[in-house]
């Protein structure tokens, strides 16, 4: 993966809440939840190196 970058994130303190309880129910820290769904999203975006890009929906 190679070195992280540190940086301050903002949010709301519901938001944070729902991410606390999502994290511990899948056994992650906050901070590998936040990891997790940026990975996630930019692999089923396609952005991120060594992804497929996602299928493309037919034009009508």
């Amino acid at each position: 993966m190679g070195v992280k970058k540190s940086f301050v994130l903002r949010i709301d303190e519901e938001t944070y809440k729902a991410l606390e309880k999502w994290a511990a129910d899948e056994f992650r820290s906050v901070n590998g939840q936040i990891e997790w769904l940026i990975d996630k999203a930019m692999k089923d975006a396609g952005r991120k190196k060594n992804s497929p890009a996602p299928p493309q929906k037919p034009k009508a």
